[in-house]
Parts: C-alpha cells; sequence; structure tokens
C-alpha cells in the first residue's frame, strides 16, 4: 500500500442528506462474503429506503432523509480501563455494538456490570486479539506508553448482516461537517438511516429493527 498513489486510494464523500459517494473502491462485499460489482463511483444508500441495497436508488429524496447529526457527544471521548499488562481504551460514540468483544471474551468485556470493562480479565493475548475484532474502532489498547489502534489492511468496505458499513484500510472520507472518525484506518457508517452520530453508526439499526435481506 505504501507505494499506491494518493490519486489511485479510494474515498468516501458523504452527500448532504444523500448517499456515500465511493470513488476508487475494488473492494465491496456483503455479510455473506460474496463481492459486489464496483466501478469509479458507486453511490450507496444510507437512508435505510432503497430497494436496491447496497446501493442508492433515489429513495433518499422521497422520505425527507436527512444526514445531519444530532448527537452532541465529542466523537473522540473514551475512557481508559488501566490493567497490570494493559490498558484497554473504549469510546462509547462510535460503538457500533457489533458484539464481538462480548460474545467472545465475557470475562473481560462484561455486559450488566461496572465496570463493565475489566482489563485483568484474561490474558493480554486474548484481549488484544478480541479488540482486533472491533469494526468500529471503539475499541484500542495500550501496552506501556504505545497504543494499538489501527492495522495494516487493504481497502474494503464490508456491508454487515442488517448493520452498518465496515469500512477498513484507511479510505479517506469527506464529510460537509468535517467529522473524522478517531480510527482513520477503521469504522462504521450508518446505512440504516438512524444514527444520531451520522455519518457514524450509532447501534440504532437494533431499535429501528433495521433488515436487509439481500446483503
Amino acid at each position: 500500500m505504501a507505494d499506491e498513489k494518493a490519486s489511485d486510494r479510494p474515498t468516501i464523500t458523504c452527500s448532504p442528506n444523500g448517499p456515500f459517494l465511493v470513488r476508487q473502491l475494488e473492494r465491496l462485499q456483503n455479510s455473506k462474503g460474496e463481492s459486489l460489482p464496483t466501478k469509479a463511483t458507486i453511490a450507496l444508500c444510507r437512508c435505510g429506503g432503497s430497494s436496491k441495497k447496497p446501493f442508492c436508488d433515489g429513495t433518499h429524496a422521497k422520505i425527507g432523509f436527512s444526514s445531519e447529526r444530532q448527537s452532541t457527544k465529542d466523537i473522540h471521548r473514551r475512557k481508559d480501563y488501566v490493567g497490570k499488562s494493559i490498558t484497554i481504551h473504549d469510546n462509547r460514540t462510535i460503538c457500533s455494538h457489533a458484539g464481538h468483544c462480548t460474545d467472545r471474551l465475557k470475562s473481560v468485556f462484561r455486559l450488566g456490570v461496572e465496570p463493565w470493562i475489566d482489563p485483568d480479565g484474561a490474558g493480554v493475548e486474548a484481549i488484544i486479539e478480541t479488540i482486533r475484532q472491533c469494526p468500529s474502532g471503539a475499541l484500542s489498547y495500550s501496552i506501556g506508553a504505545v497504543e494499538h489502534r489501527d492495522q495494516d489492511r487493504e481497502p474494503m468496505i464490508v456491508i454487515s448482516k442488517d448493520g452498518p458499513y465496515y469500512v477498513t484500510g484507511g479510505i479517506e472520507i469527506s464529510d460537509a461537517s468535517g467529522l473524522q472518525p478517531p480510527s482513520r484506518e477503521h469504522y462504521a457508517l450508518c446505512r440504516c438511516g438512524a444514527s444520531k452520530n451520522k455519518p457514524f453508526c450509532d447501534g440504532s439499526h437494533w431499535s429501528v429493527k433495521f433488515h436487509d435481506e439481500k446483503n
């Protein structure tokens, strides 16, 4: 990736009250692991109403979709959980509630318990492996004074099952608000239209029961 020209790398533009305009993307995949067709510019639905998901069909204009961010929470705000060998950083504002952490390592990521994260609840390697599965960038970790957040991955967008677009590989995103994800390498974009933290997912697809049977 280091030798790749900046002009050849994919980008995402959040069109006001409209779709995500994705340029130069080669890898688009649905939740079944199937590759979907791409071209120089593709328009991905983010109002949740397109009949051609994940692609836009103009429904956003018919339903009066608003891309305005309603949340006032600091997108970079997080809490540190300091353990004996590792510190876990948690940013609830951008969590997409994929459940990888609570499903994979219940001794560390504990639902219904305060504090909900116990950095000494498992071995360091198990914690690292679990955090690396976080698709939204909400979780990262530090060993000593060095923080580990991003990974070395090719640019790609994965359409999660009844959930957001998971972006990896450092795809540059441009929004009229100037908002940037805490992790530039991986983040989750709302596609149900209900997030209060647009353009990023806040887990609202669960509460609105968003469904996309094709992807």
